[in-house]
């Protein structure tokens, strides 16, 4: 009786991991949508940050839309069309889009290197350098960690 109980209880659990499982993939899928379908706020952000590019691919899931230029830059935005991440290959990210006070730092402690990407987090900014540095920043601009 009791290992009927537990068979089942088994089943049960790993169905329900099954189905869990499944879900979030389903929920991660990016799926293309036409370049039209981006909100506003982030067509209006490639034209006045990226005005010699073009958006090439677009595509969204439950979370987040993502886009490529066609010198393949990839952009994340928000559900709401703001930026998340820009991530520039090995050409400079738009210096309107980083805060000053980081822009400052890099410019003094490694002079001969530029941003290549930047990410938001939800303690302040993810930065790549084109000598392949990684910093973190704080919302208030200040250095948290180095990672190369």
């Amino acid at each position: 009786m009791k290992a009927t109980k537990i068979l089942k209880s088994a089943k049960v659990l790993l169905m329900a991991v099954f189905c869990l499982a499944v879900s979030n993939s389903c929920l991660a899928d990016d799926k293309p949508i036409p370049i039209e379908k981006l909100p506003a706020q982030a067509k209006t952000f490639v034209q006045q940050n990226f005005k010699d590019k073009k958006i090439i691919y677009a595509e969204k899931d439950f979370r987040k839309y993502e886009c490529r230029l066609n010198d393949g830059t990839q952009i994340d935005f928000n559900k709401d069309g703001t930026w998340d991440k820009v991530d520039c290959n090995m050409t400079a990210v738009p210096a309107a889009i980083v805060p000053q006070v980081i822009k400052d730092y890099v410019k003094t402690n490694f002079p001969d290197a530029f941003i290549t990407k930047i990410d938001k987090e939800r303690y302040g900014f993810d930065i790549e350098l084109s000598n392949d540095l990684e910093l973190e920043f704080n919302q208030q601009g200040a250095l948290i960690g180095m990672d190369d």
